[in-house]
């Protein structure tokens, strides 16, 4: 569904109308249960789709860590502490509201966000042409969304204050590495091409020696093979050091320029509704996941 369509618009409405009327684990268990025709088990969870369902209804919320690491603005300052500023992407400016962007102060090629949830992007391959009153006004609607409420990802709806960044254009042609991470060790990549076009993108998994994984998304084309750049290494330790203070979480970066830079950190990837094929894969994942302490800890009784 193209996110400018009608029905996704009327769609998302109706998520945000349901999020403060319905209790989130009724919403949950809904929208699992749509998008993945299987019953949500929050009381046993097994499959890696429900421990980070479990996850991001009882524990992300109530992690300062996971709500700074989530928020696309704060989570560089995060990673200037741990020791990889010089991975960020140069940052050009952040603005509070839209008006505040300093147009003639920004080069001819730039890339937007907002700093509070996902496909918030305006990429500007060219400033002359980029109609500035529209880009506004979107980047004004994003900015008084309430990202978490659509899909129940509350970690989001804990990002305070919504903000712009505009970040350095890095070229049309950029990959994503991204490091499937389960309790601080990396265990797969998934490589992928396009991804700011959404649904035309390529996305392939892979070991984390370059082999194929025999697993697939069926909602995106496949990547046969991959060779990995002479920098994978690197990446696998920054992977593995940013990992460990999670349960789970996806350490993405940017191929560009002949070097690595880093993307975000993903903890509920698909709005932890991931479809799997073969659907083994959720199970198997599931078994590497151990969220035995948090359940302890963070469990509906405590």
């Amino acid at each position: 569904m193209e996110r400018n369509s009608f029905l996704y618009k009327a769609r998302r409405t109706g998520q945000v109308i349901a999020h403060k009327f319905v209790p989130d684990t009724v919403m949950s268990k809904l929208y699992f249960k749509i998008v993945l025709g299987k019953k949500l088990n929050l009381d046993n969870p097994q499959t890696f789709n429900e421990k980070l369902q479990w996850c991001k209804l009882f524990y992300y919320p109530r992690s300062k860590k996971v709500v700074t690491c989530t928020d696309k603005y704060a989570v560089r300052e995060y990673i200037q502490k741990k020791g990889y500023g010089n991975t960020l992407t140069p940052l050009l400016g952040s603005w509070n509201r839209a008006e505040d962007i300093e147009w003639g102060k920004l080069p001819n090629q730039f890339v937007l966000k907002c700093n509070h949830g996902c496909a918030y992007n305006i990429v500007v391959a060219d400033k002359n042409k980029l109609d500035k009153k529209a880009t506004e006004k979107q980047l004004n609607s994003w900015l008084k969304e309430d990202f978490g409420a659509f899909n129940i990802e509350l970690h989001y709806s804990k990002i305070k204050p919504h903000r712009i960044i505009c970040e350095e254009f890095l070229g049309a042609n950029i990959t994503d590495y991204k490091f499937f991470c389960f309790n601080g060790e990396p265990k797969c990549i998934y490589v992928s091409n396009d991804l700011i076009h959404d649904r035309q993108a390529q996305i392939g998994f892979f070991y984390l020696d370059g082999s194929k994984m025999p697993l697939t998304r069926d909602d995106y084309t496949d990547i046969p093979e991959v060779k990995l750049p002479p920098f994978f290494e690197e990446m696998l330790a920054m992977a593995k050091d940013l990992s460990k203070d999670f349960p789970f979480v996806r350490v993405d970066f940017f191929l560009a320029n002949e070097r690595y830079y880093f993307a975000e950190l993903t903890f509920t990837p698909s709005a932890a509704m991931m479809p799997f094929n073969p659907e083994k894969y959720d199970l198997e994942w599931g078994k590497m996941l151990d969220i035995s302490e948090l359940e302890e800890k963070y469990g509906k009784r405590n």
